[in-house]
């Protein structure tokens, strides 16, 4: 009768096992997909914002129309975005242009005294944050999923629910480099 009730103690650990293994995949890959949609919640609020910024611009900025048209098209790219090196990409080119703008204001004084100018280049500077750290939270996510993937026996579990490793956001080679600084 004791053996019964050790071979029933261990199924039931086992089931419990099992149970906690799969649990655990699913909740961190809803942390995964929660992540993600924190970066496009913070891309979208970016984009929204930018609308405002270049009407805010166009008037001193008459003769910087590729500057304004690269930020605009860039936008575009970003919203029209499915996966997510799509988004990372129209993401990379709209931050690029997004810096072209702010330092061709500077030979503007009257753009940079401007308040709507200011305001919403401080919340372009706070919602860069945002995104900032909600990438860091993605990458996050998915190295704890990872890790659950790759150690024992997450390994083995991962094999029988079919989960796989996931790719973390990357950067890509051009924004690696230094940025170089001249004064002339």
């Amino acid at each position: 009768m004791l053996i019964v009730w050790i071979l029933v103690a261990l199924a039931a650990l086992l089931v419990i096992i099992f149970f906690s293994y799969y649990n655990r995949f699913a909740v961190l890959s809803n942390r995964i997909d929660n992540s993600l949609s924190q970066i496009d919640v913070q891309l979208k609020r970016r984009a929204d914002l930018i609308p405002n910024l270049i009407e805010s611009v166009k008037g001193y900025m008459k003769h910087e129309k590729a500057a304004i048209q690269a930020v605009t098209e860039a936008r575009k790219a970003l919203v029209a975005a499915k996966d997510v090196a799509k988004r990372v990409r129209a993401d990379n080119q709209l931050e690029s242009a997004l810096k072209t703008i702010f330092a061709l204001a500077e030979n503007y004084p009257d753009l940079k005294a401007n308040t709507t100018f200011v305001e919403l280049q401080k919340e372009l500077t706070a919602t860069e944050d945002r995104v900032a750290y909600a990438r860091q939270h993605y990458n996050d996510s998915i190295l704890s999923y990872n890790n659950l993937c790759t150690t024992f026996p997450g390994r083995f579990f991962a094999g029988m629910y079919g989960r796989k490793e996931k790719e973390y956001i990357k950067i890509e080679e051009a924004e690696r480099k230094a940025v170089k600084v001249k004064f002339e």
